[in-house]
């Protein structure tokens, strides 16, 4: 029997959550919503949709700030670690298990995001076509969708061929092989636990530069694509750091 593709694959979201989620990244969350805000001019009590939340750094935050917050993710272990601290504290956050590619809730959110790049991960192109139709299905008209995600520019510009990391004596080691085209990067991750067990991890990420992802993003009915380098604000250009695109519905 063939491994679950990566995003299917527990394993992946478990073993993996100490570097993809760090100490700093749950830090940055606040800044980080700030400007969400910001961008999208996001009122207090707006209802607010956050499609791939993962264990729910930016949905936590966004309810502590008083907005009506839907997190919806496929990992059950990091949705469990998402209800804890909103029991705990009280929080207006509903919680739903779901893939991207099935949710949506017509007309329901005034802003919806997709953040850290929680986007990409399909092997269909057609699948990550219905993620961004379901985000502007999901917005009552005025609404903004706010997606964060590498991009072919800047990856072109940093891109490594390898790279390891270590946390707490777990060590996570990293091959990268653009596709020709790069219209992907072909990954080849492995995990080694403190124990010296070794997990490997094989697929595929679609990168997307900023036109392709605006363009994208129009076809699926968005009025307008802002494109920034930042959730900050900051202009996208050779310098920046990220690819946010906030979309508009009539």
């Amino acid at each position: 029997m063939s491994s679950p593709i990566f995003y299917d694959d527990d394993r992946f979201w478990s073993l993996l959550e100490p570097f993809l989620f760090p100490p700093a990244f749950w830090t940055a969350a606040a800044g980080e919503v700030e400007g969400v805000v910001k961008l999208t001019g996001l009122q207090f009590g707006a209802v607010v949709l956050d499609l791939g939340c993962g264990p729910g750094r930016h949905t936590l935050e966004l309810a502590r700030r008083g907005y009506k917050v839907t997190g919806v993710d496929r990992t059950e272990r990091y949705l469990a670690a998402l209800k804890a601290p909103a029991d705990n504290e009280h929080l207006p956050l509903e919680i739903v298990q779901s893939d991207m590619r099935d949710f949506v809730r017509q007309e329901a959110f005034d802003v919806a995001v997709n953040l850290y790049t929680a986007f990409g991960y399909f092997v269909d192109i057609e699948d990550d076509r219905r993620v961004l139709k379901n985000l502007f299905d999901s917005l009552k008209p005025g609404g903004k969708a706010v997606l964060q995600m590498n991009c072919k520019e800047r990856l072109a510009r940093i891109f490594q061929p390898r790279g390891w990391e270590e946390v707490n004596g777990e060590f996570k080691l990293e091959e990268r092989t653009p596709h020709p085209d790069w219209s992907g990067i072909h990954n080849r991750w492995i995990h080694i636990s403190r124990e010296g067990i070794k997990t490997e991890f094989i697929f595929d990420l679609r990168i997307y530069s900023a036109v392709e992802l605006k363009t994208e993003m129009l076809n699926v009915g968005f009025s307008k694509v802002d494109i920034y380098g930042g959730l900050s604000g900051e202009p996208f250009d050779q310098n920046a750091r990220w690819l946010v695109a906030v979309g508009h519905r009539s």
